[in-house]
């Protein structure tokens, strides 16, 4: 991957933006669109759009979400300790001595997740399991007059948690999920600038679905695609004591994976393969027998039906501050959706 990839992906990773605070990410990847697509542009919900446009054809939509989990904040005590509340999924053990960056109206405020230290536990607590309502965030502040002329209740948090190089191809950092899925997603769309085409092609970055999907099922009305592909993360299973059973031999590194499922139409799911064969890309398959969880499942669900296609790139350790991806695995998952959607044409049929 060349060096302005790379500093557009470490501008989408750092921003923070966990769903329902999507600004700072989103205008990121609007302004990185700006330069080489024909027409960039948000709606009320926070998605963002890039259009590849091409008249009287089949419209076909690139989406990843590009909102994270996180916190917000939920009451200030008379100390000026902030108390918070989770924004999407998360394991509570995960955000125990953790830094934060705190986003709000004046600017980003920096602090600490305490919690009672082990040495003043009872021996019969020090086992238990820690829950989110038992830890606070400390900013270094006096009181609670002084904490709220810097952090308003509402304001959005994040792990301070800054991306690691762990080699060439491997990243670590927060947000993978689903960073990762805009970055292919604009990057598809910039290939496909430069291919022959007969559809027009809108890249997203949708909002909220790590709460909702309500970002996707919002874009598919609005813009109502032939066909949709959704770009998310998933389960890697190289690493010790991950379901193989349920999830297939998936590694990091290992190529960009194919869902199929009741949530994928099977002709999207096949033009994939075909892609995937013709520039020698190994696509793992994983199954999903009910749904997909991801914003495919949104998709599939709105309107008259979308034609669902689900691209997921290799995670370790999800949901943690540490997400683990490989830069190679986006790149060869950009190159797969762009290869499938310049074979489209308004003569394409997807009825299974």
């Amino acid at each position: 991957m060349n060096l302005a990839r790379k500093t557009f992906l470490m501008n989408l990773l750092t921003a923070p933006a966990p769903s329902g605070y999507e600004q700072a990410a989103a205008k990121v990847w609007r302004d990185e669109a700006a330069s080489f697509a024909d027409e960039v542009d948000r709606d009320v919900l926070g998605n963002s759009y890039a259009w590849l446009r091409q008249q009287d054809a089949p419209v076909v939509a690139i989406e990843g979400h590009i909102d994270e989990i996180g916190f917000l904040v939920t009451y200030v005590d008379d100390e000026g300790f902030l108390w918070f509340d989770r924004i999407g999924g998360w394991d509570d053990q995960v955000v125990v001595g953790q830094r934060v960056v705190i986003s709000t109206a004046s600017g980003e405020v920096r602090g600490v997740v305490g919690k009672k230290a082990a040495h003043l536990l009872a021996p019969e607590d020090r086992s238990n399991v820690t829950k989110l309502s038992e830890l606070w965030i400390d900013i270094g502040s006096a009181g609670k007059e002084q904490t709220l002329a810097r952090v308003a209740i509402g304001d959005p948090i994040v792990l301070d948690v800054p991306p690691l190089e762990l080699s060439e191809d491997l990243w670590a950092s927060r947000s993978f999920d689903n960073r990762a899925g805009a970055f292919v997603a604009l990057e598809a769309l910039r290939l496909l600038k430069d291919m022959t085409r007969a559809c027009s092609v809108v890249a997203v970055a949708a909002t909220h679905e790590e709460i909702t999907m309500s970002g996707a099922l919002n874009m598919a009305f609005h813009i109502r695609p032939t066909v949709g592909i959704a770009i998310d993360v998933t389960h890697a299973t190289d690493y010790p004591g991950a379901p193989k059973k349920a999830d297939n031999d998936v590694k990091v590194g290992g190529g960009p994976v194919l869902t199929r499922g009741s949530s994928v139409n099977p002709h999207v799911f096949s033009g994939l393969m075909a892609s995937g064969a013709s520039l020698g890309v190994n696509t793992p398959i994983q199954a999903a027998g009910r749904s997909s969880g991801t914003d495919a499942d949104a998709m599939m669900r709105s309107g008259a039906g979308i034609a669902t296609g689900l691209v997921s790139i290799p995670n370790r350790y999800m949901h943690s501050p540490n997400e683990v991806i490989s830069l190679r695995d986006l790149e060869d998952a950009a190159r797969v959706i762009a290869g499938f959607v310049a074979t489209i044409t308004a003569e394409s049929d997807f009825r299974p």
